[in-house]
């Protein structure tokens, strides 16, 4: 194991192969095409290659292949067994002397409390996905929630499709606005409990870090935004957006979330995320 271990933290330690691993990271559950990872750091795709040979010879990565598509992901369990060689030979089992002790909950704090939970949905323009998500919690989540929604580079106005599916289905839409991610990361902002970037573009970028260790997600979907055709075909993509979200925050929402501790309640929310559901109208 500590021969392995040594090649994967060489691995590591080059900046760029990093910086895919980190990005796997924030995808996970999900499987990138070479691409999209491509896209989002900015390399060509022949030096990405490179950079996945290398994380998939040290095991970190997984290759799937969908069709004529090469996918890749984060080999988990690799990684939980790097981290426990770190943790068990490197620092001795001591968490007191390699990280700050409030990472690793205590017994009796790794259930989550009984309370009204502080949940917040990413996208880039927070212009339909995330208000959906944010208007859909609000309405299913019989105030054991309080939603928030934010864009890495908001819209200037809510996209108008987005706002009539919301009206047809009978959302109060007289708050609703598109906001930065900083105004709900800053010290007098309420802390977040959960964390959901339900756009690719959100999750590939560096989000601001959160205070109090929440609970993250990433529940990708397609954009309505780029739907073409007749404004009756546009509407359809957002009302599927719509209720695709609304299948994934009814499994969120029927969790018994205060009697699950937070490694139970994390593998909840990626099992939502890896899972495509059928869409409603």
């Amino acid at each position: 194991m500590e021969l392995e271990s040594s090649d994967q933290l060489a691995v590591l330690g080059h900046p760029q192969r990093l910086a895919v691993f980190r990005l796997l990271m924030r995808r996970y559950p999900d499987r990138v095409p070479a691409g999209e990872l491509s896209g989002a750091l900015g390399v060509k795709p022949s030096t990405m290659s490179t950079y996945l040979s290398a994380l998939l010879r040290a095991g970190l990565v997984a290759q799937d292949r969908v069709g004529t598509s090469l996918l890749y992901s984060v080999n988990m369990t690799a990684v939980q067994q790097l981290f426990g060689f770190l943790f068990q030979d490197c620092c001795r089992g001591r968490p007191d002397i390699c990280t700050d002790l409030s990472m690793f909950p205590s017994p009796e704090s790794a259930a989550m409390t009984d309370r009204k939970y502080n949940v917040l949905f990413i996208c880039t323009g927070n212009s339909a996905r995330s208000i959906f998500a944010e208007s859909l919690l609000r309405s299913l989540g019989q105030d054991r929630f309080t939603a928030y929604s934010a864009g890495t580079t908001p819209k200037s106005e809510l996209n108008p499709f987005a706002l009539q599916v919301l009206q047809d289905k009978g959302h109060d839409i007289g708050d609703l606005r598109a906001k930065n991610v900083s105004e709900l990361s800053g010290p007098d902002a309420p802390e977040m409990d959960f964390v959901f970037t339900v756009c690719n573009q959100a999750a590939n970028e560096e989000c601001p870090a959160w205070d109090g260790q929440p609970i993250s997600g990433h529940w990708g979907m397609e954009d309505p935004v780029k739907a073409t055709g007749t404004n009756a075909q546009k509407s359809l993509a957002f009302q599927q957006a719509y209720g695709a979200l609304k299948r994934r925050i009814e499994a969120f929402t029927a969790l018994p979330v205060s009697s699950l501790d937070r490694i139970a309640l994390q593998q909840a929310v990626d099992d939502i995320g890896r899972v495509t559901p059928e869409t409603t109208q």
